[in-house]
């Protein structure tokens, strides 16, 4: 994927062509709609992006808190407090992760959290040397969720397994040191992003309504669509089902050492892209003002927003039909994956071709898988 580049200028010319639009600069400031965009923005920001990241950081604090009381005990009932916080704050990050805009872009936070799958090889590397960058790109593919996923998880096969890990070895010491940094830098780069919306982006944020490539609208949307394209269509589901290759690819699930928590995720991530389309506020889960409610005030696009809709209902209905194990579920029965994937894929075509072209917004990434 290549993201906000001068491939955008590119992206723009064929998405004329493809959508007959005449704008290849993505999106022009001669709206002649009556929609409130700045509603929008404030409910996008007050009560679904910052209310996220304020749960994500407590959740996070949470996990750090648990990993001092394990690096001190390393026990089973504190291993399983630890693992449990793990999962509490990854079932948030599904809330947080298509919202690569403002400080998350700028220090690649998407790609700290939650590459996956981890490069085992890489995190055993940086625990025997103890000379590391967590925050160099070459370690992406070794921090965040999908490392604490192995750290926590895939060091053994039974809890007192795990526990030796960190308390039996001739490395122990190191690995908690590799732990303990782990969590550390996922709570400090959340933090960092909190902060910067808090203090300051929430105001630059909402106040820029303007429908051009650089606005806010059209800046978030397109990390919406690249999201539910890329994040939740291909890593979930595409990757790991073998549609981009010759071959399924089990172990290429996210949160694979778990086993049993990728379906969890997926539906978490489903939820999340449902509640930010229908402008659903993440705390109180009531409605606002909405990309549904943008497509509904525009002529011709009132059955838009219903067939996206209704689209996602479906993708949901297919996602709790497989196993809770994803990778168990590619190994098994992988055509249940794969009919899953086309399923969430007819969406694709209605967001990424229908509602640009409804909201007069041009794709400002270029998707390099092929399809």
């Amino acid at each position: 994927m290549i993201k906000r580049t001068f491939l955008a200028l590119f992206t723009g010319v064929i998405f004329m062509f493809s959508c007959s639009s005449d704008d290849t600069s993505g999106g022009t400031d001669n709206q002649t709609d009556n929609f409130d965009r700045s509603a929008m923005l404030v409910n996008w920001a007050d009560n679904i992006i910052i209310p996220v990241y304020e749960d994500l950081n407590s959740k996070l604090e949470i996990l750090a808190a648990e990993k001092e009381v394990f690096i001190a005990e390393p026990t089973p009932t504190n291993l399983f407090s630890l693992r449990t916080a793990w999962q509490d704050a990854y079932k948030v990050w599904q809330y947080a992760e298509m919202f690569n805009v403002g400080m998350a872009e700028n220090i690649n936070y998407i790609f700290q959290m939650n590459v996956y799958p981890t490069n085992v090889q890489d995190i055993q590397n940086n625990i025997e040397s103890q000379d590391y960058d967590l925050s160099s790109v070459n370690n992406n593919d070794a921090v965040g969720f999908p490392a604490l996923d192995y750290m926590l998880y895939g060091v053994g096969s039974t809890e007192t397994e795990v526990v030796d890990f960190y308390t039996t070895s001739a490395s122990a010491d190191k690995r908690k040191i590799y732990l303990s940094d782990l969590t550390d830098r996922m709570q400090s780069l959340t933090q960092t992003v909190l902060e910067d919306w808090k203090n300051g982006y929430r105001d630059t944020f909402v106040s820029s309504t303007d429908n051009t490539a650089t606005g806010s609208i059209n800046l978030v949307v397109n990390d919406f669509i690249y999201y539910y394209e890329k994040g939740f269509r291909a890593n979930k589901f595409g990757i790991p089902a073998g549609v981009f290759s010759q071959n399924p690819l089990p172990d290429r699930v996210e949160a694979y050492y778990t086993y049993d928590f990728s379906k969890v995720l997926a539906l978490e991530a489903m939820t999340a892209v449902q509640d930010f389309f229908n402008g659903r506020a993440y705390q109180s889960g009531s409605d606002g003002r909405s990309l549904a409610d943008y497509l509904n005030s525009i002529n011709g696009s009132e059955d838009l927003s219903t067939s996206i809709t209704s689209q996602y209902a479906a993708a949901r209905t297919k996602i709790n039909t497989l196993n809770d194990s994803f990778a168990e579920q590619v190994n098994t029965n992988n055509v249940a994956m794969t009919e899953t994937f086309d399923s969430i894929q007819l969406a694709v075509v209605l967001l990424k071709v229908d509602m640009l072209q409804a909201l007069d917004i041009s794709v400002d990434y270029v998707d390099a898988d092929g399809d």
